[in-house]
């Protein structure tokens, strides 16, 4: 299992470098024909190329993905190495190690029926192209294991937070600043009011974050401001909190006469709910149990990941079944060799608790209201 994390880890895979990602998926798809006995699908949309194995019917959704946030050329800064039974590598943790996992669990089962692995090379960018084959296989699927990597100490990750990002653009008119600024309208003062308007969302930490972040105006230092935008990055724990962000950005209104605001929403995942994991992982600490692994630990956390969007769709959904770890995106990140192969037996009975009916399935499938308006663009 490490000599094939090594080997992933070395064809860096920054998700903006389209021929990086795809010589990424010629590996991935290496090593699951060699651990499964059967090529994936190659899916390449706008350039991006996921990888899809479907075995037998639909039953069980894998999800991982093999982009990662490290620019071509960061193994020279951070070489692969193993050290005091931790391999450390840029994107080792996130999530190449879970990928490993997925694979070498799948080759211990004595059958592959009912299972479809999705790995996609897009998710750090927030599932631009891959979305929808996203949303077509939570439709097929009883049950989903998202093999990101573990939160603190191994535990799994049973929420997330929805995360929605928006930009709002404020159209004024220009006038020289020096000889007549009363013949303007001043952009960058009715962004002002609009960012105090954008915070007064805010319920954090226990509801909605809404944080105003990146933000522009003018052209000129001489030049009353005609335009000016400030982008929007909202963390959601719930539905209803995500359509409350909705409603209060669009009830955006001008303060100045003359202004004109707009509200332009961007990409989004809509929020994992405790609800979608329950089942899953008390079925889980049962699973842990038999295998002798110890006591499992949960955690809710608020990036969010692919599982938003399957949970989003109803689809019960574990996450953050992948290594374990610690140092996502930063230097030092690293992965617990000796969890590697407990993880992925962790992963095997799992996928044989729910294909031998020791789970409910789909009596578990939460109901998807609102999706659309908190989730699906």
């Amino acid at each position: 299992m490490t000599a094939d994390l090594r080997t992933l880890v070395e064809c860096e895979s920054p998700s903006a470098d389209l021929a990086a990602v795809a010589a990424s998926a010629d590996v991935v798809a290496e090593l699951g024909e060699r651990l499964t006995g059967l090529a994936p699908e190659r899916i390449v949309v706008e350039g991006r190329t996921h990888l899809r194995w479907r075995f037998g019917p639909p039953g069980v959704l894998l999800l991982g993905h093999h982009d990662t946030v490290w620019p071509v050329g960061s193994l020279v800064a951070h070489p692969w190495r193993v050290e005091d039974g931790r391999v450390y590598g840029p994107g080792c943790f996130d999530m190449k190690g879970g990928l490993v996992q997925l694979f070498h669990a799948l080759a211990g089962l004595s059958s592959l029926d009912g299972i479809t692995v999705l790995v996609t090379g897009d998710e750090e960018l927030g599932a631009l192209t891959s979305r929808p084959l996203l949303h077509e296989e939570a439709a097929r699927a009883d049950a989903a294991f998202v093999l990101e990597a573990s939160a603190d100490a191994g535990a799994l990750k049973t929420a997330r937070k929805g995360v929605a990002w928006y930009e709002v653009r404020v159209t004024g008119r220009a006038a020289h600043a020096g000889l007549e600024p009363w013949a303007g309208v001043n952009a960058a003062v009715e962004l002002a009011h609009q960012i105090q308007a954008i915070a007064a969302l805010d319920r954090g930490p226990h509801g909605a974050t809404v944080t105003p972040t990146l933000s522009a105006a003018g052209t000129t230092a001489n030049t009353v401001p005609a335009m000016a935008s400030v982008h929007v990055d909202a963390r959601m724990p719930t539905a209803e909190e995500a359509l409350r962000v909705d409603d209060g950005l669009a009830a955006l209104r001008p303060m100045l006469d003359g202004a004109r605001v707009e509200v332009v929403p961007g990409p989004r995942h809509p929020p994992f709910e405790p609800s979608s994991s329950a089942s899953l992982f008390a079925l889980a600490r049962e699973v842990a149990d038999g295998l002798g692994l110890g006591p499992l630990a949960s955690a809710h956390v608020g990036g969010a990941s692919d599982g938003n969007i399957v949970a989003g769709d109803g689809t019960p959904t574990l996450d953050g079944l992948g290594a374990v770890g610690a140092g996502a995106h930063a230097p030092g990140e690293y992965v617990v060799v000796d969890e590697l192969p407990r993880r992925a037996a962790l992963l095997a009975g799992l996928v044989d608790a729910v294909r031998g009916g020791s789970w409910p399935g789909s009596s578990a499938r939460t109901n998807p209201a609102a999706v659309d308006r908190a989730g699906r663009p």
